[in-house]
């Protein structure tokens, strides 16, 4: 029996009183159209809203306090109650008591931090252990992963997505997917789609040319559903075609189940009221978390006929189907408390393995013949371990950056740790209620500080160069889905920052000692103004609760960064295409980008714009270095089967152990102006390779996915002619090229559906 404390709901009378009685048929998996005939209208209108004001009084066969919501229980039926938790890297509910201690859940890597390491294997991995957790803490869904795509470095929420390429987004979370339900967990795939922007997230309408909402959008939910099956999707917020997603039809029904193939569970996002019949009969089959308005909605919806048995039959027969594999309904017997101990062993590795090296002159790193260090920025000493709102566990510790340095034996300088922590204590009384518990702190209570001032200590920085062997700066940035990013003082650093930069490279080159930069972030920041100052620079993203100890891992080099970018760094952000159609946060309060967002750049996302207009960045898409050198060489393609199978060695060369990432990019030779000049079609990533070790990598693509979207015949379509197979270090370092030849031209009719309500005139590249 699990010792993770349950409270038992006995079933009383309140609205959601579980009607009649009835017969002795109980739920199994091969009698669900029998339990559909049994079960009253008001019963099935019950099973399609979830509980949240019941939570602790009616309906529920369990419940698991923090949990983000439940399913109903019909007892007379054999249906329990199933739990729905956050989040995407972690089980987020609140600490569980048994016998007298709390028993937290891990605090893994950030999303970010995953595509970064570019290891599907890894993520998969990873999720298996969330899903062990979640087993012993009786939730039966993990609402992850989110897919969406970074179209811009200002939303609030790309910390919890992946990437700005759909291939790369969709695969990763194909490993999300298939890592949580290997445990017999299920997953929520989402926010489905375009959630990309938190300002007025609840109405905004997406205009988005269809071209680039198959091409770039929802192609990565595409990607995810062809490599796994998750057992829910859950729409999102904003609308898509004038019309809300939870509600479009021609969304969850035309592109999702009919085009796709998709046959599970479609439940609504968190708490945005809407219409609940037309929910329903745009696709949705359960509205959570829950509300009694929305059961009276469609009761009087069945009552006046506007809403069809037909549709609440086909969305209670989903939830059965959900039902009824969950560990709620299985009963299956699980460990009675998750090994948190091997979990953190395996967020700290995975962290490692996704930072990514952006910058190494003289090779400083790893550090070597270096005892005393000056460790700067308030991040450093407290770090972030990941974003907030739902993605935010409630873990038991973080592992500061600080306290990792010093745990494997560097000596910070006394006098600046004290006037950091000095400052941060300072902040903290400004920002936290002095109520909160210490795991609150942790959690959704933990703050990032802003960057001390250094100005006013015109000695300070000169001090601690004479007194110590070299200096690390923390910059660090905070993430929330509350809220997108600014420019000012967010993307760009602050004044503060440059300064601390500007002052520690001064002073510590005029001693010949290095500088390295790291970066505690859960997005894209701007480089290109100071990036040649520092010595080093390792972005180590929002690396989940073991921060420190992967940080420490890295700067010795117990652990070689093999992870390279998911996303481009520009130059400025004015340079992004999409930086005059996204709202600034606090100054856009209506119409254009509030209201609607119409999503000008069309296909020219991330590095699909740079490449094609070649244009410079500061560091591009896929790049990222190590400690070691990778030859690529014998590089093949050939049609094998049906699909292109490519096919590359890739040799250490250097004198460290290490990993590669290969990045395999397609193009048509004679392109059109509308098409990016190279797309990710695939990618792969080598075992640890010893110095002078080789292996081959496999890489695979179809015809269907060179494809692009012609809009004027809604269908795919693959041109004859010779296509350019680019092999990779990242989307600009290209090793080696070979040719392939389409001899007829290929077709893939799609439904015409969509369309904005707006035409949005969509920019060029000459």
């Amino acid at each position: 029996m699990k010792c993770v404390d349950r409270v038992w709901i006995v079933l009383g009378f309140l609205f959601c009183s579980l009607g009649s009685a009835g017969g002795s048929l109980r739920l199994a998996e091969d009698n669900i159209d029998e339990i559909v005939k049994q079960m009253s209208p008001r019963e099935k209108a019950m099973l399609l809203v979830g509980c949240e004001s019941l939570v602790s009084k009616d309906s529920l066969t369990v419940y698991v306090p923090g949990a983000a919501g439940y399913t109903k229980a019909f007892p007379q039926y054999g249906i329990p109650s199933t739990v729905m938790a956050d989040g995407p890297v972690g089980v987020r509910i609140f600490p569980i008591k048994v016998d007298g201690k709390r028993h937290y859940c891990t605090c893994f890597p950030s999303s970010t931090l995953l595509a970064s390491t570019w290891d599907t294997q890894l993520v998969e991995t990873q999720a298996g252990a969330m899903g062990e957790e979640a087993a012993v803490y009786d939730v039966d869904v993990i609402l992850t992963p989110g897919i969406n795509i970074m179209r811009n470095p200002l939303c609030g929420r790309n910390f919890e997505y992946f990437s700005e390429d759909p291939v790369l987004s969709g695969l990763m979370g194909a490993a999300m997917v298939n890592g949580v339900q290997s445990r017999g967990i299920g997953t929520s795939l989402k926010h489905f789609v375009a959630n990309n922007q938190q300002v007025n997230k609840l109405n905004n309408d997406s205009r988005i040319p269809v071209k680039a909402l198959r091409e770039i959008y929802l192609k990565g939910f595409e990607i995810c559903l062809q490599h796994s099956n998750p057992w829910t999707v859950m729409s999102s917020y904003n609308k898509i075609g004038g019309i809300l997603t939870q509600s479009n039809a021609e969304l969850l029904r035309t592109v999702l189940r009919e085009e796709w193939g998709y046959d599970g569970l479609v439940v609504s996002d968190w708490y945005g009221k809407r219409n609940s019949p037309e929910q329903l009969e745009g696709g949705t089959n359960l509205l959570m978390p829950g509300e009694k308005a929305q059961l009276e909605e469609i009761e009087a919806g069945i009552k006046s006929g506007a809403l069809s048995m037909e549709v609440i039959d086909d969305a209670v027969k989903h939830v059965l189907d959900y039902v009824v594999k969950t560990n709620a309904f299985r009963k299956d017997i699980h460990a009675a408390l998750p090994d948190l101990e091997q979990h953190a062993t395996l967020s700290r590795s995975v962290a490692g393995q996704g930072m990514v090296l952006l910058k190494n002159d003289s090779c400083v790193l790893p550090l070597k013949g270096i005892k005393n260090i000056s460790l700067f920025g308030a991040t450093a000493y407290h770090s972030i371990a990941g974003g907030g709102g739902s993605s935010n566990v409630n873990k038991s510790h973080i592992v500061d950056i600080s306290t990792g340095l010093e745990q494997v034996g560097f000596v910070l300088d006394r006098s600046l740790k004290d006037l950091y922590t000095k400052y941060n204590a300072y902040q903290e009384a400004l920002l936290v209620d002095p109520k909160a518990t210490d795991w609150e702190r942790l959690s959704y209570r933990r703050y990032v500080y802003p960057e001390m001032d250094l100005m006013p200590n015109k000695t300070l920085v000169g001090e601690q160069a004479k007194s110590n062997d070299m200096a690390v700066v923390v910059i660090g940035r905070g993430s929330t889905e509350e809220s997108d990013r600014k420019v000012h003082d967010d993307f760009n650093l602050s004044d503060s920052e440059i300064y601390m930069i500007d002052k520690v490279c001064e002073e510590f080159h005029a001693r010949n000692k290095k500088v390295v930069v790291l970066l505690n972030i859960g997005g894209v920041v701007e480089t290109a103004s100071w990036k040649n100052k520092p010595d080093a620079i390792l972005s180590v993203w929002f690396p989940g609760q073991e921060c420190g100890h992967a940080v420490a891992d890295v700067l010795t080099g117990t652990v070689n960064p093999s992870g390279k970018l998911p996303m481009t760094f520009p130059v400025r952000y004015s340079d992004i295409p999409s930086s005059k159609n996204y709202p600034t946060v606090g100054e856009t309060l209506s119409g254009e980008n509030f209201d609607y967002t119409s999503y000008e750049e069309g296909v020219w996302v991330g590095y699909r714009y740079f490449t094609t207009a070649d244009k410079a960045v500061s560091y591009p898409f896929g790049y990222g270095l190590s400690y070691t050198e990778f030859l690529y060489s014998e590089p093949s393609v050939k049609k094998e089967k049906g699909r292109w199978v490519a096919k590359i060695k890739v040799t250490n060369v250097g004198a460290a152990e290490g990993h590669e990432s290969v990045q395999v990019y397609v193009g048509a030779e004679n392109r059109a102006s509308e098409n990016p000049l190279r797309e990710l079609k695939a990618f792969g990533k080598t075992k640890l390779l010893k110095p002078g070790e080789s292996e081959i990598l496999t890489m695979n693509f179809t015809d269907y996915d060179l494809a692009h979207f012609d809009e004027p015949s809604s269908s795919w379509v693959l041109e004859k002619g010779l296509y350019k197979v680019s092999f990779g270090a990242s989307c600009e370092d290209i090793r080696s090229v070979r040719d392939i030849k389409v001899k007829k031209q290929q077709r893939w009719g799609v439904n015409r559906v969509l369309n904005p309500v707006v035409p949005v005139q969509t920019m060029t590249i000459d």
